[in-house]
């Protein structure tokens, strides 16, 4: 196998939606490695229980579905607080992380948002935010459990520290758009000892994954543009 890029999901999304349909895959099979998609629970193929409890160790379900030994991976939104989680408390598992759509709101939760996206996963949106509009949209996207998708809302988070991330030592693609709410991505840039950062230009939270400029960075950074 070649060495393999493990890619995940952020909230609401799936490999298939995330990366499979704006290429990812072929673009890194071509390139010369094995993409592997992993479904975060709740999403895709995995499994999506009600119970808030089972969401508990998340990250570390994840992390026991990919290949053996050390890996590169891409991760967007959750998936990219996912990975960064991962890669502090799994040293020496990860060899290059390329993380999107996430920036200051690792350390500075905002509420408000948080309630957005639960409104629109509950199916009761503000019409007036896009947040919650986009959510509420994805929550009735075929195949999407929104009853699973709540309960992971639910589930008490493991803690991610600036000084946690500051133990990620592996080099580190911080790629966030100049219109996404997670940014700005300076705090997630200081914490990194070992960070490169673009900005996607014109790109929302939501355009990143089929953000041509990301795609185009991320195999330049895991030597893996196709030839």
């Amino acid at each position: 196998m070649a060495h393999p890029v493990l890619l995940l999901h952020g909230l609401a999304g799936s490999t298939a939606t995330t990366w499979a349909s704006n290429g990812w895959l072929d673009l890194l099979t071509e390139g010369g490695r094995t993409p592997v998609g992993i479904d975060l629970l709740g999403h895709g193929t995995a499994p999506k229980p009600h119970d808030p409890a089972e969401y508990a160790n998340l990250e570390d379900e994840a992390l026991g579905r990919a290949p053996e030994g050390t890996l590169d991976a891409i991760g967007f939104s959750m998936g990219a607080r996912t990975l960064l989680y991962l890669a502090a408390t799994n040293p020496g598992r990860f060899d290059k992380l390329v993380v999107s759509g996430v920036g200051a709101n690792l350390f500075d939760q905002d509420p408000g948002r948080h309630q957005a996206i639960a409104d629109g996963i509950g199916g009761t949106p503000d019409e007036s935010n896009p947040v919650a509009q986009y959510f509420a949209g994805l929550a009735r996207q075929p195949g999407v459990d929104a009853d699973a998708l709540r309960a992971l809302i639910q589930r008490k988070s493991p803690p991610l520290t600036a000084e946690m991330i500051q133990s990620v030592d592996i080099p580190v693609l911080v790629a966030l758009g100049d219109g996404d709410f997670a940014g700005p991505a300076t705090p997630l840039l200081e914490a990194l000892p070992n960070a490169t950062h673009v900005e996607l230009k014109r790109t929302d939270h939501f355009a990143t994954p089929k953000n041509f400029d990301f795609i185009d960075a991320a195999l330049d950074f895991l030597d893996a543009q196709p030839y």
